[in-house]
C-alpha cells in the first residue's frame, strides 16, 4: 500500500542552496531512493533555505510541514539525515517531536524508520537528537579553535566585509593599507588638533558620522591586531533573522589571558597619540560633549567644569543671566541624591560673568609662570615616586581568578533557571567593573617608572598656547580645552582644582582595542597648588 509522505529539505545557509552547491540535489536523490525503498508517494515537498537546525521551529516552512501532519492522509515524512530535521540547543526545541507524536507521524530515513509515539522511537529519537546538536556544537568548536590559530599566526579569519576601514587583506599580500587610509590620517590629525565633531569630521571625508569614532578607536591603525571581543557561545546569545533565518551571536569581552595581540602593519599613528584619542573620546562621552555648527553658544567651559563639593558635572542655566550650576541641584538629582542617602550639594549658581574671567586667569596667567609650572611638575613627580607602595601581586591575580569563577557560577545560575536575564546582565556587570580594576592593579603593582614622571620641558611646551589665551575666541579656546580634556573643579566662584593631561604615556601602556583610564595618563596632571585651592586672582575679584 502506498503511503503519502512529505519530503524534507534543508540547508544551513543561501551558499549551500546556490546552484553550483550539490547540497539540495543530494538530499533530493537521497529521498527518492528513501521513499522507493519503502513504498513511499512524495506528495509534497518543503524546502528550507538558510536555516539553521537550532532555530528551525521559527520558520515558516517548518511550521508548514506542521500543519500538514495533522492531516490523516500524511502518513509520515522522509529527510537525508535526522539533522535535517532538527539539531536541538536546548531543551525546548524537542517540542517538535512531540508534533510528530500528537499527530502519529513517522519520520523516514535512509537506515530506516522512526516512530516517535513507540517506546524505542521515543528512546532512539531522543539519542540522535542529543547527538545531532552535539555535531553542531562540535563542528562550530573546530571551526573556532582553526579561525583562533589564524589569528594568533597574524592572519586574517575573517571576510572582506569585516575588516576595518582603509585596511584589506589578501594571502598574496597579506595586510596592507587601501587608498581609504588617507581619510583615517586626516581624521586623527582633525580630532588631535582640536576638532571633536564626529559630525564635521565625516562631512569633511564623506565618512558616516557613526562611524568616525568606531574607527578611530580600532588600535590596529597602530599597527597591531586586538581581538579583545569574541561571540558569544552561549544558547540565549544567539539572535535569529526574520522567520527563524540565520543571525548573529551578541559579541562579549574575551577574558584577560584570551586577548590576541599581533603586529601586522606599519603604524599611521603612534601609540601615545592613539591613548590620548581615546581619552578624549571617553570625556567626550562621560562629559556629554556637543559640537554643533547652529546656535553658537556663549559660554567657555562647559562640558569642562566639575563641582568642587560633590564632584558632579556643571551644567549651564540660561535666565536673566547666564549661569553655571551644579547637576545635582536639578530636581531629579536631588531626589536621586536622597534615596542613595547623601545630603544636598551647596554650591550655588554661579555667573557666567564672574566665574569665567577667574578660570581664565589660571589658565592665562597662572599656568604660564615658570616656577609656578616648575613647583607643580617638581611636585607632581615627588609625589609618584613616594607615594606608590609596593603591591602583593599574588594577593591580586588570586582575587582575579577568584571574581572570574565567581562570574561563572552567576552564568551557571542562569543556565539553571534561577535568576533571570536581567539579573545576570547586572551580576556579570559589576564582577567585570571589578575585575578590571583589580587587572589595572596588578599593571601598576610593579611601582612607578622613570618614564611615567613629567618632564618640564614637554610641559611648558603643551601650556605654551596659553600664553595666548586672552586672545582665543570660544571656539579656538574649546578646541585647545578639548585636546588638553581638562578637568576644573569649581565652587562659589573658586578654582579648587585643575587638572590637565600633557600627554605623557605611562611606562604600563594600554591593552586592547578600547582605552582604559588608568593607562594613559594616571588621574591627569593635577595642578594643585596653595593659590588654587584658595581661589584664583586677586583678592577683590573674589566674591
Amino acid at each position: 500500500m502506498i503511503k503519502n509522505v512529505i519530503e524534507l529539505i534543508r540547508v544551513s545557509t543561501e551558499g549551500q542552496a546556490a546552484s553550483d552547491r550539490a547540497g539540495i540535489p543530494a538530499q533530493r536523490a537521497a529521498n527518492q531512493r528513501t521513499a522507493a525503498q519503502y513504498e513511499l508517494q512524495i506528495v509534497r515537498t518543503i524546502e528550507i533555505t538558510d536555516v539553521s537546525g537550532t532555530a528551525v521551529l521559527r520558520s515558516p516552512g517548518m511550521q508548514e510541514l506542521l500543519r500538514l501532519i495533522e492531516s490523516p492522509k500524511i502518513h509520515g515524512v522522509v529527510a537525508k539525515e535526522f539533522s535535517r530535521l532538527m539539531r536541538p540547543e536546548n531543551f525546548a526545541d524537542y517540542a517538535l517531536l512531540q508534533h510528530f507524536i500528537d499527530s502519529a507521524t513517522v519520520l523516514y530515513l535512509p537506515d530506516g524508520p522512526l516512530d516517535f509515539a513507540s517506546e524505542a522511537g521515543k528512546l532512539l529519537g531522543g539519542i540522535r537528537a542529543l547527538i545531532a546538536g552535539q555535531e553542531r556544537r562540535e563542528m562550530l568548536r573546530r571551526l573556532h579553535d582553526a579561525k583562533e590559530a589564524i589569528r594568533r599566526a597574524g592572519r586574517n579569519a575573517g571576510a572582506a566585509n569585516v575588516l576595518p576601514y582603509g585596511v584589506g587583506y589578501s594571502k598574496d599580500r597579506g595586510w596592507h593599507f587601501t587608498v581609504e587610509i588617507e581619510k583615517v590620517k586626516r581624521a586623527f590629525q582633525m580630532f588631535l588638533g582640536g576638532e571633536t565633531s564626529y559630525q564635521r569630521i565625516g562631512s569633511e571625508l564623506n565618512i558616516p558620522r557613526q562611524s568616525v569614532r568606531y574607527l578611530m578607536q580600532n588600535s590596529i591603525y597602530t599597527g597591531w591586531r586586538v581581538y579583545d571581543k569574541r561571540r558569544d557561545p552561549s544558547p540565549e546569545a544567539y539572535v535569529p533573522g526574520p522567520n527563524g533565518r540565520q543571525g548573529y551571536r551578541r559579541k562579549m569581552f574575551r577574558p584577560a589571558d584570551q586577548v590576541i595581540r599581533v603586529r601586522v602593519l606599519d603604524a599611521i599613528i603612534d601609540e601615545p597619540e592613539f591613548a590620548r584619542v581615546q581619552q578624549i573620546i571617553e570625556t567626550k562621552r562621560r562629559r556629554h560633549w556637543r559640537s554643533r555648527q547652529e546656535a553658537p553658544n556663549r559660554y567657555v567651559y562647559n562640558g569642562f567644569l566639575n563641582c568642587g563639593d560633590c564632584g558632579e558635572l556643571i551644567y549651564t542655566h540660561a535666565g536673566a543671566d547666564d549661569f553655571y550650576v551644579c547637576k545635582s541641584r536639578n530636581p531629579r538629582e536631588r531626589r536621586q541624591r536622597a534615596l542613595r542617602g547623601l545630603t544636598p550639594c551647596e554650591n550655588k549658581y554661579m555667573l557666567r560673568k564672574k566665574l569665567e574671567p577667574k578660570v581664565e586667569h589660571v589658565l592665562g596667567n597662572m599656568l604660564c609662570k615658570p616656577d609656578f609650572l616648575a613647583r607643580v611638575v617638581s611636585g607632581y613627580n615627588r609625589s609618584l615616586r613616594t607615594s606608590a607602595t609596593a603591591t602583593d601581586q599574588a594577593v591580586i591575580t588570586a582575587t582575579i581568578h577568584s571574581l572570574r569563577g565567581k562570574r561563572e557560577r552567576v552564568l551557571e545560575t542562569f543556565f539553571d533557571g534561577i535568576i533571570d536575564k536581567g539579573e545576570r546582565d547586572r551580576r556579570v556587570e559589576e564582577i567585570d567593573n571589578e575585575t578590571l580594576a583589580y587587572e589595572r592593579l596588578l599593571l601598576q603593582s610593579a611601582g612607578p617608572n622613570k618614564s611615567d614622571e613629567l618632564d618640564l620641558d614637554a610641559a611648558r611646551a603643551i601650556v605654551e598656547p596659553f600664553t595666548q589665551w586672552a586672545l582665543l575666541g570660544r571656539t579656538d579656546k574649546r578646541k585647545l580645552l578639548e585636546a588638553l580634556s581638562p578637568e576644573i573643579r569649581v565652587s562659589r566662584y573658586e578654582i579648587k582644582d585643575l587638572r590637565l593631561n600633557l600627554g605623557v604615556q605611562r611606562s604600563d601602556g594600554y591593552e586592547g582595542s578600547h582605552f582604559r583610564e588608568a593607562a594613559s595618563a594616571p588621574r591627569g596632571r593635577d595642578v594643585r597648588t596653595p593659590a588654587t585651592r584658595r581661589g584664583t586672582g586677586p583678592r577683590d575679584a573674589r566674591d
